[in-house]
């Protein structure tokens, strides 16, 4: 470290992307120091997707053992099922807190200096910290910002954190309403859907764009609306507006048509779940001080290493890594954004390859992708030349999902016709978070299908419906 510094990295914010970065530079011999506002662990950790995946776990049990006819095809019966809605809130409060603890405790071990309060660029290499003890300005060679993102309220609605709220309170389940509109059908939505309706919540989804799950790709979406929609006491509106929501008892909400803007119907609820998305929680970091300018929708500008971007060039010694980048704001994208960022800061030069990052919906059953989806894919092929070709396989063949009485679900590869490589892989259906990961790799190493398709999976495992699916892309390739 040269010695006209306090530190050889600074890192603003102890979310999942700054943690992941401190890690990897303390094991790159760099003296690291983190700066945290709040709560260690950021939004994933605190409000994301740790306790909502403590929630789906206990709601997607109460939804197993209460589904007589599957339990009966098995041989099993049970009467009586019943849950204890704060203890399923304690147990997502007491992961959090246990995990919570776990990252400052890997800190700690690691000589991490962490400091409690709000940092600020003063320049390149200097920041302000606003702590419960007054400022103090702390120096770095390199300085790397994690501010993480917040709930997005769209104008017209009103949230009182009550009876409207959005997946900050959701996920402490402090009450669980009779009747409950979400609005949006992204991740936020579907997984709190599944957790409301398998707690015996009604449930009104609203989303502005023409189709539900619009993120998705269009055929895993159409078949996950008829499993995780349409077989539950779900209401939907879609090209629908929620133009105005008044929070109270009950919550008055006017629909409106997307387009025309017009008020088609309004609604009368006892909640409010807003889930329209995540904004980047980039204010009062100092970013114009050196001349940074955020992107028209409040991102921070960084190209595929990570560094900060001024004018479209790169800022010497400066770079920003997570939800505050608006590459994907996935908790595991923005840790590995940080291991890409420290290695650029140590010299060895690498970027991040966005084609092969996952992404999962924690529903039951569970929805993953990775890579291009058939539309995004032909769009490229029309671009560079090739032809695009998909082939599918469902688990109701497959003998692991027969044997646990699971069988519904597709999964759907995407690749080149001419060299079989492997472009999008999407799965909905059980363990699908987990299986997605093999597809992943083989993105990340750009594998073909022909290849693919020789790989050996143990049998009888629920890994078999990729085997399955590589081995009919195969046979296809010119």
């Amino acid at each position: 470290m040269s010695e006209q510094f306090d530190y050889d990295l600074i890192i603003i914010g102890a979310g999942v992307g700054g943690h992941g970065a401190a890690l990897h530079a303390v094991k790159c011999g760099l003296k690291t120091a983190i700066i945290e506002a709040k709560d260690m662990g950021g939004t994933c950790v605190n409000r994301g997707c740790i306790p909502s995946k403590a929630l789906l776990a206990a709601s997607g049990k109460v939804r197993e053992l209460r589904d007589t006819h599957h339990l009966k095809s098995l041989g099993i019966q049970l009467n009586g099922i019943g849950f204890d809605q704060q203890a399923i809130a304690n147990h997502a409060g007491n992961l959090v807190n246990k995990i919570k603890g776990d990252l400052t405790n890997s800190l700690k071990r690691l000589k991490v200096e962490t400091i409690h309060g709000w940092g600020k660029l003063v320049d390149v290499h200097k920041v302000s910290v606003i702590t419960d003890n007054g400022e103090k300005t702390i120096t770095a060679q390199d300085i790397m910002l994690c501010p993480g993102s917040n709930p997005f309220i769209p104008p017209g609605i009103s949230v009182d954190h009550q009876t409207v709220f959005t997946s900050d309170e959701a996920v402490r389940l402090e009450n669980l309403p009779q009747w409950i509109a979400i609005i949006g059908s992204g991740y936020i939505g579907l997984e709190f859907s599944d957790i409301y309706t398998a707690l015996g919540c009604e449930v009104t989804m609203i989303e502005a764009l023409d189709t539900l799950m619009p993120g998705f790709d269009p055929e895993i979406s159409k078949l996950a609306e008829r499993i995780l929609i349409k077989s539950r006491d779900i209401e939907t509106y879609v090209g629908t507006l929620a133009k105005t929501v008044k929070p109270g008892s009950p919550v008055i909400i006017e629909l409106a048509d997307a387009k025309t803007k017009e008020i088609i119907d309004t609604l009368e609820v006892d909640a409010c779940l807003v889930a329209t998305g995540r904004v980047p929680a980039t204010k009062n970091l100092g970013l114009e001080t050196i001349g940074v300018e955020l992107d028209r929708r409040g991102f921070i500008p960084v190209n595929d290493r990570m560094a900060v971007l001024r004018d479209g060039e790169p800022v010497p010694h400066l770079w920003a890594v997570g939800d505050a980048t608006g590459k994907m704001m996935l908790a595991h994208a923005a840790s590995g954004q940080g291991v890409i960022a420290v290695e650029n800061i140590c010299g060895r030069e690498k970027t991040v390859d966005y084609r092969s990052i996952p992404a999962a919906a924690f529903t039951h059953p569970e929805i993953s992708y990775v890579g291009f989806t058939e539309t995004a894919a032909r769009e490229l092929g029309e671009q560079e030349g090739f032809e695009v070709a998909t082939a599918k396989t469902y688990f109701k063949g497959n003998s692991k999902a027969l044997a646990e009485g699971e069988t519904e679900g597709i999964a759907k590869v995407v690749y080149r016709k001419d060299n079989g490589e492997l472009l999008g892989v999407h799965i909905i259906g059980p363990h699908a978070s987990d299986l997605i990961q093999e597809a992943a790799n083989a993105i990340a190493t750009r594998q073909s299908v022909q290849n693919l398709a020789f790989n050996v999976h143990t049998h009888p495992t629920l890994s078999e419906v990729l085997d399955e699916a590589y081995k009919r892309a195969e046979v296809a390739v010119v």
